[in-house]
């Protein structure tokens, strides 16, 4: 069973030594994602705005595994402050409504303050 590794060009891949996501057999492991833009290294200040690019991050990396948001089958977010997970919840639901993934939301600390949510998630390429 083949292995691939697949990168979004973060620096963060290669400083800290992790692959954006794995992809193995049927699944597709998406480490946990943030809403930076990588194109231009920059984050919004909203957490919707950032769970909206973290959504679209992990959308693209999904893809180079020939998956989709489609395909997620479980999610983690991760929010500094808990009270602002429900403002996140109109852009969960417009990416993630139909599939309804199984999901669990902590409230810890990020690596930068400038984070407010990463979202991690497990798909599971369909057949045919």
């Amino acid at each position: 069973m083949s292995r691939q590794l697949i990168g979004s060009g973060s620096p963060f891949e290669e400083q800290i030594g992790y692959s954006r996501a794995v992809a193995q057999g049927p699944f597709v492991f998406v480490s946990g994602t943030t809403g930076f833009d990588y194109r231009t290294m920059t984050i919004a200040e909203g957490v919707a705005d950032q769970a909206e690019q973290c959504l679209q991050n992990i959308a693209q990396a999904l893809a180079q595994a020939g998956a989709s948001l489609a395909d997620v089958v479980r999610v983690t977010y991760v929010l500094p402050n808990g009270e602002d997970f429900e403002a996140c919840w109109p852009v969960l639901r417009k990416h993630l409504g139909a599939v309804r993934p199984a999901a669990m939301m902590i409230s810890a600390e990020l690596l930068d303050p400038r984070m407010k949510i990463e979202i991690e998630v497990t798909a599971m390429k369909q057949s045919g």
